[in-house]
């Protein structure tokens, strides 16, 4: 009898706790929204995964897939005791500086309260802040002061100091809008020109980086983040993701991202790195753009410059003295056509990295000193120039 009544007993307490569990469930009819760093792919999987407010793992997982390739994704009839919810998005993007699909897959995360949402997004903010929250709600931190902190902090990176920009998970970089503006800006800032492995290590970098203190202290990854911002080019920025949307049938407005891009340039403590070289020889021999060299002589020398990934360069060569051998690589260079009234040729980089070219430089015969006028990265005034002597 007595074992009877235990059993009867525990019977009874699992009864209840399973019913108090299906009183606490809340089912979402539907939640959704976008994975953007440019719009993720067709295909691209999404793990929606139920936390405790301490962000501890609960055990119910949910799954689907983006739908198009403009990063849509939604979830019908999810039942979950608690509100917070983390996500992870792994696949294929757009990548709007190159103007081609990312050539590998990217992880982007989010943490959100989805107490009142039916839609949420996914977006290169709330994968920075990421490490970030989960460090302060360890520490004690509710999960709205621990977003609110991490994301003030973030922003800071980027000089923003907007607190009315909105939650990074409501952000979306097709509309208008300061919030929307700052999260393109800063996707484009991390981008650069970078694969994806090595925009993947800079995102776990600033990561790690901020985890503790909200600051990021690497010199490294905020100089990084210059050499990214330098090199953009707005205009065709914005004008491949305008295309893109139009190619996939939908009206956007791409928001005024540029400003936020040229404000962290002006405000930054974090410095340029990563700049155009130009050695003082080539493979075919002295070179015509050391900066420090202005005498030569008559003879075979290199056109040689390092262009670090998003440069460009145009140079433009004075005198009648110049003669570009054709049987060569001309890969690096393009040749365009000799000015006579001014007797100028122009060079322009047709790649980034090392380039070269062989150029015979003969005897001054016209009494007119030679100058080299440098261009670097679409400048409309030289970045720099000299005058040389051939002897």
């Amino acid at each position: 009898m007595k074992t009877s009544f235990i059993y009867s007993f525990l019977f009874t307490l699992l009864l209840m706790a399973g019913c108090q569990q299906d009183h606490d469930q809340t089912t979402f009819a539907h939640l959704d929204g976008y994975v953007q760093k440019g719009p993720f792919l067709n295909g691209t999987e999404i793990m929606l995964s139920e936390m405790s407010t301490g962000l501890i793992p609960t055990g119910r997982v949910f799954t689907t897939q983006i739908i198009d390739n403009k990063g849509s994704f939604d979830f019908d009839k999810i039942s979950l005791s608690s509100s917070i919810v983390a996500l992870k998005a792994d696949g294929f993007y757009f990548d709007e500086i190159r103007n081609e699909n990312a050539a590998a897959r990217l992880s982007l995360y989010a943490l959100a309260d989805i107490s009142g949402k039916t839609s949420l997004n996914v977006n290169i903010l709330t994968t920075l802040e990421k490490s970030r929250v989960e460090y302060l709600i360890d520490n004690g931190s509710s999960f709205s002061e621990a977003k609110q902190q991490a994301e003030a902090e973030i922003l800071k990176i980027f000089e923003i100091g907007k607190s009315d920009i909105g939650q990074p998970e409501d952000l979306d970089i097709t509309h208008a809008g300061d919030g929307n503006a700052v999260l393109l800006a800063i996707s484009l800032i991390l981008q650069g020109n970078l694969s994806v492995a090595a925009l993947s290590e800079l995102l776990a970098g600033i990561g790690q980086d901020v985890r503790e203190d909200g600051n990021l202290d690497s010199l490294a990854l905020g100089n990084t983040l210059v050499n990214n911002a330098t090199y953009l080019n707005a205009g065709t920025i914005r004008q491949n993701l305008e295309k893109k949307y139009a190619a996939l049938g939908t009206d956007v407005t791409i928001p005024n991202f540029e400003k936020y891009i040229q404000l962290f340039l002006d405000s930054t403590n974090f410095v340029l790195t990563a700049t155009i070289e130009y050695p003082e020889n080539g493979e075919n021999g002295t070179n015509l753009l050391d900066r420090n060299r202005t005498t030569y002589l008559a003879g075979i020398h290199s056109l040689c410059a390092i262009l670090p990934a998003g440069t460009t360069l145009k140079v433009k060569l004075f005198g009648k003295i110049w003669l570009f051998p054709m049987s060569q690589d001309w890969s690096g260079w393009d040749l365009g056509e000799y000015n006579p009234a001014d007797t100028s040729n122009t060079l322009i980089s047709k790649k980034t990295g090392k380039i070269d070219l062989k150029v015979l430089v003969n005897m001054d015969t016209t009494n007119i000193r030679p100058k080299v006028i440098v261009y670097e990265n679409v400048a409309d005034i030289p970045t720099w120039s000299k005058e040389i002597t051939i002897k």
